[in-house]
Formats: C-alpha cells, sequence, structure tokens
C-alpha cells in the first residue's frame, strides 16, 4: 500500500508544471466572477486575474483559453498571481519591436488622457502621444476608446517604450488620399464634397485631400450676388469636376452643372406676349428683378414701369418678396436675358389722349422736378406735365423756375398743349390771368417819368421795381456812374420807361431825365 501512495504522488508532482516568474503560459478559465476570473494553468493552485484587467474583452464568459503571464509563483496565500493585461503586452511587444520600425504606422485605441497627451494601446502595449502631435483641437473632445492610425516616432526596445503622432499620420493620410483621388479624377465625374471656405469669387471644396474651386458662376443658373446665398462652410455638397490640372494642383468645379439648365427652351416657356407671375428679388434704380422659377430672372426695365410717370422711385413702389404680374416682352436664350413690362399690361393712354386732356382747361399738378428753362410735373391723372420759364410770369423774366414754384408742391395750371414726342402734357402758370400787357402799354407808353424802388444793383446796370410783379431795369450807360454807385436796394430813384418789349417781358428804363418833362402814369 505504501508502495501505491508513492507512486500516485509522483504521478501528482510531474503533473504540475514548472512555472516561472515572468514567462507567457497558457491558462483554461475555469470561473468567472464580478471581480476575478480564476485560470488553472496546470500548477498546484488555481491563479486568480482582476477582472478589470479584461476591460474591453468581449464575450469574456464564452472564452475557454487564454494567454497569461506569471507575475508570482506563490503569493502570501499561497496563490499563482498571474495577469492577463501583461500577457498582451508581452506579445504585442514582441510584434511591435519585430515587426514595426520607427516611421511605420500603427493603428491603436486611445486609452486615456494623461499630462501632456494621451497613452494609446497598440498590440495591447500603451505609447504615449504628445498632445501637440495629437491634432485633437479641444481637450474635452471625446476620443477615449476611439480607434485611429498613428505613426510610430520614436520606439526604444532598451526603455519598452514609444511616441507616437496622429499629425504625421493624418498627412500621410491625406498623401494617400491625394495621390488615389488624382488617379480616379476625371472631367465630368460627380463627387462629394466639403465646403472648406468662401470668398467673394467662390468657395473652396474639399474633395478628400484636394481642394477645387467652385467659382461663383457655377453655383447657380441664377445670378449670384455672393457665394454665402448658395453654400456655407461645412456644407457637403455633390459637384461636378469641370476640369483639372495635376501639375498646377488645380480643379474647376461646378454646382449648377449636377442641375438641368432651366434656360433650355426658354422661349417656348415664356414666349413674347405672354402674362406671366413673379417674385421681386431685386430692386436698382434702373429697374426690378422678378424671379419666374428657381434660376430664371427677367427685368423690368425702369422705362416699362408705367406709361404716364417718369421720375419713379422703384423702392418706394416695390418691395422685395412682392408678387407681381407682368408681360413677356423680349427673351435672349444666349444672353440668358427676359425683358419684362408693367406698362405693357394695360393700354397706352397717349393712344387716347384727347379724352384724358382738354387743351385750355385748367389742372393740378405737383413740382417734381426741374430742367434748363423748365420744371418738370405730375399731374393728378399719372401724366407728366412740362412748364416752360416763359409761362410761368406775364411780368417777370424767369431765369429759374425755382424762382416761382418748388418742387413738391402743387399748383393749378392751365393746359396748353400736348407734346406727343416727348409724352408731355405743355401746361402754363401765367395763363391763369389775363395779359398785363395791353394795359402796361398804356400806362407805360415811351417817355413816361415815374419814380420807382431800387430792388438790385448788378455790373450791367440797376432794376426797379415800377409796381407788384413789374420791373425794369436801367442799363449802366442810362445812369452816370455816381449816381449808379451811391444807389442801395430800397432807395427811390426816378426813371423813364424807353423801350416795352412785351415778348420777353422787359422795360427799358433810363436816369438820364429831361428836368423839363413831368408826364406820370395814370
Amino acid at each position: 500500500m505504501d508502495t501505491n501512495l508513492t507512486e500516485l504522488e509522483n504521478l501528482y508532482f510531474e503533473s504540475i508544471k514548472e512555472l516561472r516568474e515572468g514567462e507567457i503560459v497558457e491558462g483554461k478559465i475555469i470561473a468567472v466572477n464580478p471581480r476575478e476570473v480564476i485560470v488553472d494553468v496546470g500548477y498546484k493552485s488555481e491563479g486568480i486575474i482582476i477582472r478589470d484587467e479584461f476591460v474591453g474583452v468581449e464575450d469574456l464568459e464564452s472564452l475557454e483559453k487564454i494567454d497569461v503571464y506569471v507575475e508570482n509563483v506563490e503569493d502570501e496565500e499561497g496563490r499563482i498571481v498571474l495577469s492577463y493585461r501583461r500577457a498582451n503586452e508581452a506579445r504585442g511587444w514582441i510584434t511591435l519591436t519585430d515587426q514595426h520600425n520607427e516611421g511605420d504606422m500603427v493603428e491603436g485605441i486611445v486609452s486615456r488622457k494623461v499630462k501632456g497627451g494621451y497613452m494609446v494601446n497598440v498590440f495591447g502595449v500603451e505609447g504615449f502621444l504628445p498632445q501637440s502631435l495629437s491634432t485633437f483641437r479641444n481637450v474635452n473632445e471625446n476620443v477615449i476608446g476611439k480607434k485611429f492610425l498613428f505613426q510610430i516616432l520614436k520606439l526604444s526596445k532598451a526603455k519598452n517604450n514609444f511616441i507616437l503622432s496622429r499629425r504625421d499620420a493624418v498627412r500621410q493620410e491625406r498623401e494617400v488620399l491625394r495621390k488615389q483621388l488624382w488617379e480616379e479624377l476625371k472631367e465630368g465625374q460627380l463627387r462629394k464634397g466639403r465646403v472648406k471656405s468662401i470668398t467673394n469669387f467662390g468657395a473652396f471644396v474639399d474633395l478628400g485631400g484636394v481642394d477645387g474651386l467652385l467659382h461663383i458662376a457655377d453655383m447657380s443658373w441664377k445670378k449670384v450676388s455672393h457665394p454665402s446665398e448658395v453654400v456655407a462652410v461645412g456644407d457637403e455638397i455633390q459637384i461636378l469636376v469641370l476640369s483639372f490640372d495635376q501639375e498646377k494642383r488645380k480643379i474647376s468645379l461646378g454646382l449648377k452643372q449636377t442641375m438641368p439648365d432651366p434656360w433650355l427652351d426658354i422661349e417656348k416657356k415664356y414666349p413674347v406676349e405672354s402674362v406671366v407671375k413673379g417674385k421681386i428679388v431685386n430692386i436698382q434704380n434702373y429697374g426690378v428683378f422678378v424671379e419666374l422659377e428657381k434660376g430664371i430672372e427677367g427685368l423690368v426695365h425702369i422705362s416699362e414701369v408705367s406709361w404716364t410717370k417718369r421720375y419713379l422711385n422703384l423702392n418706394e413702389m416695390f418691395a422685395i418678396g412682392d408678387i407681381v404680374e407682368a408681360k413677356v416682352i423680349g427673351v435672349d436664350p444666349a444672353s440668358r436675358k427676359i425683358s419684362l413690362s408693367l406698362k405693357q399690361l394695360e393700354k397706352d393712354p397717349w393712344e387716347e389722349i384727347e379724352t384724358m386732356v382738354t387743351v385750355d382747361t385748367e389742372a393740378k399738378a405737383k413740382v417734381v422736378g426741374f430742367g434748363e428753362g423748365c420744371a418738370y410735373l405730375s399731374m393728378d391723372s399719372g401724366l407728366e406735365g412740362i412748364v416752360y420759364n416763359e409761362d410761368l410770369s406775364w411780368t417777370k423774366r424767369v431765369i429759374r423756375a425755382q424762382e416761382i414754384v418748388k418742387k413738391q408742391h402743387s399748383y393749378d395750371f392751365r393746359i396748353l398743349g400736348l407734346d406727343r414726342t416727348n409724352r408731355r402734357v405743355i401746361l402754363g402758370l401765367k395763363q391763369l390771368v389775363d395779359d398785363p400787357w395791353p394795359e402796361i402799354l398804356e400806362r407805360y407808353p415811351i417817355g413816361i417819368q415815374i419814380e420807382g424802388e431800387v430792388v438790385k444793383l448788378t455790373n450791367f446796370g440797376v432794376f426797379v421795381k415800377l409796381e407788384e410783379e413789374l420791373e425794369g431795369l436801367v442799363f449802366s450807360g442810362e445812369i452816370e456812374e455816381e449816381k449808379m454807385n451811391s444807389l442801395q436796394p430800397g432807395d427811390k430813384l426816378k426813371v423813364k420807361v424807353i423801350k416795352i418789349t412785351p415778348a420777353s417781358a422787359k422795360i427799358g428804363l433810363s436816369a438820364r431825365i429831361d428836368e423839363e418833362a413831368t408826364d406820370t402814369p395814370d
């Protein structure tokens, strides 16, 4: 019996493996509990591994065998201490040092944030990623647990540590993408891109490591004032490759070319004389732009707004977003222009002007502007009028219409005639009263002497007021120089009538008076 017992003991001790601290052995998982994993490595006692070492291991309960690192053959409690993490690190370090060198690219998972950077798990071994080489701009950026490509910057076998760079890896990734993109690039190719930046002349689009220019002219079939009207930084868009030059690293892109050209068959869609409806999208001094559909705009020139009004403030008449009806009066597909008219929706009032205007009748009108020798008027009927300086006063020689009438003021006028060429009604102010010149000729015959009031002194003579609204001129040759120099406005001056010209409302006077003549007006 002693012999049998001895044989059993020998068999038992022979079945026990000889373990050495620091070696990696295969073990069988016996049990998994919340805090520990029990592993049998064929030693006299099972090994214990802390459960935290298996973070990230999926389906731990289903694993049967794993490699473990022997940390201690027997601790104070007589148990063997094993490590799953150190086994991975040891094998990972062998893989890293045997198969990779500085400058190589490796995949890794950012495991934790440390002072000055991050720790990255590569093949189970942690390497250091400096913040300056991480490309993670925001310290709070959620990168923990995420996988990235890194470049091995330094690898020290003696110290068992290594330094990684995400920045250099990104640079290499981009270079690979650039090379691949240039190989794949073709004219007429549809590609996806991200708007990287916007300028006044267009937008730069990142195609994946290479930027292309989307010119403002290729953004939309409709007129674009600024690229920001169409795209924004960060937009993901599908664009067409129009052309490229690999040597110059230039790529021209088109966005509008990915959509049908709305100007095809435009003449059939908007024939001349047809009536259309659209939205006002732009107001300029020369006219308003009306959007008929996306990418199609027509211009209503200021001359096509009204039959009767020439001086218009379009910003007062219209607002962006107004819906208007207009008539198509011209289509130019080559220039991509459509001419519209508002006034031609109505009949031209000048075709039947006699029914609207009767010569020699009175009408009210507002002064809207001044020209050389005239004032421009807007009649209550909507027609344009004009009054010439000579029709403002019977007795006063008018140099500027502003002397008699004021802008934006309304007056009563008499209709004198029609200017069909310029589409204006000719009006007169003085014709509202009788012509006073026949009576003036009777009251002021040639040679009559009168006393008047000096109203104005000029280098060519003296203006003298004879009565209300009636003045005469004493030319400098008709007055002694000493006398003229002594006069002031408001002074009384005795003069005689030497000439009267009713057509030009002029009365010539002389201060060289024969003292014996004593005729005075009645």
